[in-house]
């Protein structure tokens, strides 16, 4: 009996900008969509300095020549069921450390080898293009630190034709990435607005919740821990929430519920990041726990070689 394909040929696509994501601008190809490189520069002025991407502006230039998009919550299920009409899914995956998050193009599924297919930019020697694959476990769980968050990109007609689950909160989700381009355009009064209004629409949007929390965080509040501690109750696989609360309790000087949340961030992904060792390390030291420190100051220099402060790092090490 012949395998099912599960597959999905995606164009090779190198242009890429912080308003035009590498994976919009690879989606809307795919839809036979020429998204224009000069209206994503025109629109990157207003991010001087930014180095990141914007999704936002990505999908908002897609919708202006002709795409729809939902953004949602989903399933390994339902993303499966997405990539059989034909449709590229884009997740929000953890980043390498030091870099929050990325999108990623979901390209396809072995149901045998039991893993995700994941588009890569560059093709083979031939031109063609290359899939990376994921072990399936491995690509729910960390999924599912940034609680399944899914980006569908498709003509209006057939998106409309999709039975989506939790389409109720892609209003809500949105309204999460609209803050985020507030927050990078230091317009706080607009992307306070856009995550209260993300609640409203969703008490338990685990993304509006640690955003929420994370804004209060910044602010010194401790109304931040309950925002935290909502969205692991919705999602316990929350790496960034349980972060949040280690750094909340860092500034407040709590050290051990500090050492504690850190840890149990550590337990859901320990190459994340590498700043988080390196905090971890200053309230063991704190504690008089200096083996502790050690390995913690060892694991930094480990997930961030080209650390600037290596030297000093390097220095306590020896020290300790």
């Amino acid at each position: 009996m012949e395998e099912e394909n599960h597959e999905l040929l995606l164009p090779l696509v190198e242009e890429e900008n912080i308003c035009l994501p590498l994976p919009i601008n690879v989606v809307s190809k795919y839809w036979n969509i020429d998204l224009p490189m000069a209206e994503a520069i025109e629109s990157t002025k207003k991010y001087s300095g930014f180095n990141g991407s914007i999704l936002i502006e990505g999908i908002e230039l897609a919708e202006r020549h002709g795409l729809s998009c939902k953004i949602i919550h989903s399933s390994l299920n339902e993303l499966k069921k997405i990539i059989d009409l034909g449709i590229p899914p884009i997740v929000i995956l953890p980043g390498i450390p030091e870099i929050t998050q990325h999108a990623s193009v979901i390209t396809g599924y072995d149901e045998v080898e039991k893993t995700i297919l994941h588009y890569i930019q560059k093709g083979n020697q031939e031109g063609e293009q290359q899939e990376g694959a994921i072990p399936q476990d491995i690509f729910e769980k960390e999924w599912s630190e940034e609680g399944k968050l899914l980006i569908i990109l498709a003509p209006s007609d057939i998106l409309s034709s999709i039975d989506i689950k939790n389409d109720s909160n892609e209003k809500s989700n949105r309204l999460c990435l609209i803050y985020e381009k507030q927050n990078i355009l230091k317009n706080s009064t607009e992307a306070l607005e856009s995550l209260k209004r993300a609640l409203e629409l969703d008490g338990n949007n685990s993304t509006a919740l640690n955003l929420f929390g994370g804004m209060l965080n910044a602010q010194k509040s401790s109304d931040c821990v309950k925002y935290y501690e909502k969205c692991i109750e919705i999602n316990d696989k929350s790496y960034l929430a349980f972060n949040g609360l280690g750094n909340f309790y860092l500034k407040t000087e709590q050290f051990e519920k500090a050492e504690n949340y850190y840890t149990k961030a550590i337990e859901i992904n320990s190459k994340r990041s590498a700043k988080i060792y390196k905090n971890r390390a200053y309230l063991r030291q704190q504690q008089n726990n200096n083996s502790g420190a050690k390995d913690d100051l060892k694991n930094y220099l480990k997930y961030y070689p080209k650390a600037p402060d290596r030297g000093i790092i390097e220095q306590a090490i020896r020290e300790l």
